[in-house]
């Protein structure tokens, strides 16, 4: 079983930044892709990035340019660095981890940390 604990989600002005942290606990050693995903009010869930092992990174378009995804592999953690935050950022903001396969084992998801972005 592996268990994602989210930090770093607080409130915070248009164009200013953030650091959301993931880390990762339990059986970990299945886990190939880490990333992060934020269901806005109204909206559904989507992914904001990812990574894997291999440090391959993947960001959704609106994203792209502010944010960066991080991950420490001896660590288990994986970040998310957020800067020009806009309101439209706003949005409580997952952690997950799957392996590289679902015939390896299930996907994981933290519960999550609020990100409020102030126009």
């Amino acid at each position: 079983q592996v268990q994602l604990v989210e930090s770093g989600g607080g409130l915070v002005q248009a164009g200013g930044s953030l650091r959301l942290s993931c880390a990762s606990s339990g059986i970990v050693f299945s886990i190939n892709t880490m990333g992060w995903y934020r269901q806005g009010p109204g909206k559904q869930r989507e992914l904001v990035a990812s990574i894997t092992r291999g440090s391959n990174t993947n960001y959704a378009d609106p994203v792209k340019g502010r944010f960066t995804i991080s991950r420490d592999n001896a660590k288990s953690t994986v970040y998310l660095q957020m800067n020009s935050l806009k309101p439209e950022d706003t949005a409580v903001y997952y952690c997950n981890a799957r392996p590289l396969s679902a015939s390896y084992g299930p996907t994981y998801w933290g519960k999550g940390t609020l990100v409020t972005v102030s126009s």
